[in-house]
C-alpha cells in the first residue's frame, strides 16, 4: 500500500530528529550496532533468501530483462557477501568528528575545520538487494539518517532486509526513525519536495530517472546517470594483459555500471588483438557492434551513432578502431559518461596523459573498469558513484557521507578590536593539534 505524502513527511521528520542524535553517537556505539546487524543478517539468511526467490519468481513471470535479472538475485553467496561488507565497515575509522585542519586566529582564538554527517539521506536504488544493505550500514556509519527506495521488483527481499536491519540497529542503540523504506513511485515523488528534512538525494538508476530526480527536487542530488565506459588498447600494449583486461571489463560482469561498454584499438595493432577477443567474446555471448573498420577484420554487426552513447548493462559491445592516443581520448570526452575509463599501454607518458586529459571521476592503467567501487577502493562498498565535480567524486563511501563545519573556540574576543588604527593583527597560525570539543 503506497503511503501518504503526510506520511513520507512524517517519516522524513523522524528521520531528521534521528539524524541529530546520530551526529553525537560514539564510533563505539555505531560500530555495535553493525555487528548486531551483521549478526541478525547471518541469522535469518533463510527468510532473507525466500523472500528473495518469491521476487525472482515474479520477475521471470512478468518477463523482467536479463540483466535486471541478475542484479535482483541475493542468494547465500550475495549475502554472505554483504555481511562481510558490514563487518568490513566496523574496522574502518569512524569517518565523523576528524580535525581536517587547525588554525589559530589570533592568541586564545582557535578555528577547526570538523568532519560532521551530512543529515539525512534519501536513496533511490536499482534492484540490487545488497544495495540496501551497503546504503543502510554506511549511512549508519557516517551517522546519517536515511530513506530509501528500492526497485518494485525487490519489494519483498528489501522489505526483509529493511526490517532485519532497522530492528537489530535499534536493539543497539540507534534512534528510532533513523532508517525508513518507501514503497511507491508516488512516495519518492512527495520526498522530493521535502527538502526542509532531506539534505541529500542520491539516485542510482536509469539516465531518464536520475534527469527525472535532477528537475523536480530543490534538495542537492549527487549520483550519476549513466556508466558508459571505456577500454582504450593503445599501440605500445602489452597484447596478452590487453585482452585479458578486455574480456573481464565486459564479461565478468555486465549488468553493472563499471563494466566496459566500448572498445577503442590503436589501428597497429587492432589485428591481433581484435581477433583474439573476437573468439573469446563469441564464447562468452558477446554480441559485438563494430565501426566499419572493425568490420574489416572480424564479423560483427555494424556499430551506429547511437551505440557509443549506450550503456548496454548487457553482454553487448561497441568496437571503435582509432588512429592515436588523442583520437581514443577525444572519442571518450565526447561520448563517455566520466564514470570510469582504462588505458592499456606500457607507454608510461601516455597513460600520464590519458588519465590528465580523460575527464573522468575514475581513470585506470593497465587494470579493469571493474574496479571502480567503494568496497575495492577500501571504502566500506558505496552508496553510489558520483560523476559530478562538487563534495564527492567516484565511489561514494563513508568520507563521500560526511561534510564539514567550522568550530571556532575564544575567549571573548570582539570583531571590532580588528578594524581602526589600533587593530589587532590576525595570526593565522596553523595548529597541530585536534579540536577539543
Amino acid at each position: 500500500m503506497e503511503k501518504s505524502a503526510k506520511m513520507i513527511e512524517k517519516l522524513a521528520q523522524e528521520a531528521r530528529s534521528a539524524a541529530i542524535r546520530m551526529a553525537t553517537l560514539s564510533a563505539g556505539q555505531k560500530n555495535q550496532a553493525l555487528g548486531e546487524i551483521a549478526q541478525a543478517l547471518k541469522g535469518q539468511q533463510e527468510e532473507i533468501v525466500q523472500a528473495n526467490y518469491a521476487d525472482l519468481e515474479q520477475a521471470q513471470r512478468e518477463n523482467l530483462k536479463g540483466s535486471l535479472l541478475k542484479r535482483l538475485k541475493f542468494g547465500s553467496a550475495k549475502l554472505k557477501e554483504a555481511i562481510a561488507g558490514v563487518a568490513s565497515l566496523i574496522n574502518l575509522p569512524d569517518p565523523v568528528g576528524q580535525t581536517l585542519r587547525a588554525m589559530e586566529l589570533d592568541s586564545g582564538l582557535e578555528l577547526y575545520k570538523v568532519s560532521c554527517p551530512i543529515g539525512v539521506l534519501g536513496i533511490v536504488f536499482e534492484s540490487r538487494p545488497d544495495a540496501l544493505v551497503q546504503i543502510s550500514t554506511l549511512a549508519l556509519k557516517s551517522g546519517n539518517a536515511v530513506l530509501l527506495k528500492g526497485g518494485s521488483e525487490a519489494a519483498r527481499t528489501n522489505s526483509t532486509l529493511a526490517e532485519i536491519i532497522r530492528q537489530a540497529a535499534e536493539k543497539a542503540g540507534m534512534p528510532a526513525g533513523w532508517m525508513s523504506l518507501l514503497e511507491s513511485r508516488e512516495d519518492v515523488k512527495a520526498m522530493l519536495g521535502l527538502d526542509k528534512y532531506i539534505d541529500l538525494i542520491i539516485p542510482r538508476g536509469s539516465n531518464a530517472f536520475v534527469k527525472y530526480i535532477m528537475d523536480n527536487t530543490r534538495i542537492a542530488v549527487l549520483g550519476h546517470a549513466d556508466g558508459i565506459c571505456h577500454v582504450y588498447i593503445d599501440e605500445k600494449a602489452d597484447i596478452e594483459m590487453a585482452v585479458r583486461v578486455a574480456y573481464d571489463a565486459k564479461c565478468q560482469y555486465a549488468a553493472v555500471c563499471n563494466a566496459m561498454e566500448t572498445l577503442l584499438v590503436h589501428r597497429v595493432v587492432a589485428g591481433e588483438v581484435l581477433g583474439q577477443l573476437k573468439k573469446l567474446y563469441d564464447e562468452a555471448g558477446v554480441e559485438l557492434r563494430g565501426d566499419e573498420q572493425v568490420q574489416r577484420l572480424i564479423d560483427c554487426k555494424e556499430a551506429k551513432e547511437e551505440d557509443w552513447r549506450t550503456e548496454y548493462n548487457d553482454l553487448i559491445l561497441s568496437l571503435r578502431i582509432v588512429d592515436s592516443l588523442d583520437e581514443a581520448i577525444e572519442h571518450i570526452n565526447i561520448y563517455g559518461s566520466h564514470h570510469t575509463d582504462a588505458i592499456i599501454t606500457e607507454d608510461r607518458q601516455a597513460a600520464g596523459r590519458f588519465m590528465n586529459l580523460v575527464d573522468s571521476a575514475n581513470v585506470f592503467w593497465n587494470c579493469s573498469t571493474r574496479y571502480s567501487d567503494g568496497y575495492r577502493y577500501g571504502l566500506g562498498a558505496e552508496v553510489g558513484i558520483s560523476t559530478g565535480k562538487l563534495h564527492a567524486r567516484g565511489p561514494v563511501g563513508l568520507e563521500g557521507l560526511v561534510i564539514y563545519k567550522w568550530k571556532l573556540i575564544g575567549k571573548g574576543q570582539v570583531v571590532a578590536d580588528y578594524s581602526g588604527p589600533d587593530a589587532r593583527k590576525y595570526t593565522h597560525k596553523p595548529l597541530e593539534k585536534d579540536c577539543p570539543l
